[in-house]
């Protein structure tokens, strides 16, 4: 099966059936060679990154609904005469095999013509909406609800350089005791220093990182530079008791060992036993000792109250600060998702801040940017828990207890982090 069929398939299970675009990618890049591979991929999340705006066009050339399939077929060829640099005629031609190829000939001619027919009015093609929430919307491919959201709070200019932030690089950080230099100098690929984290590098070409012995040797692993700085919020937690509340797939935990030189006593929560068993398999690959224990982090335990210096939440959330990295995620996610979540993270907020002893750090994290998760959340807490204070994080960033990481600010991934310090009894 060639690329594009493979790409299709893909497409439709993710936009149709609900999978999840970096496993299915995965999956189909793991049967295809190198460069097929690339093609694959390269089609699903370009598409993906555009669909609305393929949608939007596709709506201008094509009257009524049309079959999964042959609705996935028109949306990879727009993606490739519109926004991949695939020659026309090579576009057109492998979207009609491709509905061939799928067992419907008898759509191949009007496959044919509705591409042709964008082709040819490429250079006139329909203006976007005028009103800002729609134009950006269907511009950057973002829900509406996301759009509007974001424009209350930052005005249309920084909610259009919000959206139009390119998805960044890969970016990994040495384990202790292997060190940021010396993984720069073993890496087939160049790597740049990011501009926070001191250990956090970014390498713009990828390599097959799982494969490679110094990966499977725990030597290095892939973490954002934005969950390293939740972890650094912390403080020094060295020869300290410290809870990663929400600890799948384990890259914080291992950077609590990692900046501590393995002096920290660690005890990991996870929910579901499948991320359990990934939480095990990362920390046993980066040599790091930890209790891991598959437990409800909004369910209290008695034995627990007063027992860590430092907890770590780093939330179930949207995710709405990943969306340029992970695309499906703007189409999977509802305003009614965001009200669950904010009762999930009040449960788990209010239950791991009564296992914080007296003087200890209390910190919280999404990877979010939703003013219902991240500030309204912090500050319903603070209202009812007059025992906890915000504190200043020691990061290179200033901030006043809590900090909202944007993508285009800050070069990260859209991420809120929040420090508290339980009063001393």
């Amino acid at each position: 099966m060639n690329a594009r069929r493979q790409a299709l398939e893909a497409l439709c299970d993710i936009t149709d059936r609900g999978a999840y675009a970096n496993l299915r990618v995965k999956q189909l890049t793991s049967s295809l060679q190198e460069r097929e591979a690339k093609l694959a991929a390269a089609l699903v999340y370009h598409t993906l990154d555009h669909l609305l705006a393929i949608d939007y066009y596709l709506a201008q050339f094509v009257k009524g609904a049309q079959k999964p399939v042959i609705r996935g077929i028109l949306r990879l060829g727009v993606c490739e005469l519109l926004f991949l640099s695939t020659p026309a005629h090579a576009a057109v031609s492998e979207s009609v095999s491709l509905t061939r190829e799928v067992g419907k000939p008898a759509l191949a001619g009007f496959v044919n013509a509705v591409l042709r027919n964008i082709d040819r009015s490429r250079n006139a093609l329909p203006p976007f909406p005028a009103e800002p929430v729609k134009r950006l919307s269907i511009q950057y491919s973002y829900p509406e609800w996301i759009v509007s959201e974001w424009v209350s709070r930052f005005g249309e200019a920084e909610t259009e350089a919000i959206l139009s932030r390119p998805a960044s690089a890969i970016e990994l950080r040495a384990q202790y005791p292997f060190s940021r230099d010396e993984l720069i100098a073993s890496l087939p690929v160049p790597a740049t220093v990011n501009r926070w984290d001191e250990n956090s590098i970014s390498i713009d070409s990828g390599f097959d990182f799982a494969s490679s012995p110094l990966f499977q040797e725990g030597k290095f692993t892939v973490m954002g530079e934005s969950a390293m700085l939740a972890c650094r919020a912390l403080g020094d937690m060295t020869g300290k008791r410290v809870l990663d509340a929400c600890a799948a797939p384990g890259g914080k935990s291992a950077y609590l060992a990692s900046l501590t030189k393995n002096d920290v006593r660690l005890t990991c929560f996870e929910l579901h036993a499948h991320r359990k068993e990934l939480l095990d398999k990362t920390l046993t690959r980066l040599h790091v000792a930890a209790e891991t224990v598959e437990r409800d982090a909004s369910k209290f335990d008695p034995a627990l109250e007063f027992a860590f210096d430092g907890v770590l939440i780093d939330a179930p959330c949207s995710g709405l600060g990943l969306l340029g990295n992970k695309p499906d995620i703007r189409y999977s996610k509802t305003e009614a998702d965001i009200d669950a979540l904010v009762q999930i993270q009040k449960n788990i907020l209010e239950t791991c801040a009564r296992y914080v002893k007296p003087g200890g750090v209390l910190v919280y994290a999404t990877c979010t940017i939703s003013r219902r998760e991240n500030e309204d959340q912090l500050a319903a807490f603070l209202r009812t828990h007059d025992g906890f204070a915000p504190e200043p994080m020691p990061l290179p960033i200033e901030n006043n207890g809590q900090l909202q990481l944007l993508p285009h600010l800050h070069g990260t991934d859209g991420f809120f982090i929040a420090r508290m310090r339980r009063r001393a009894e």
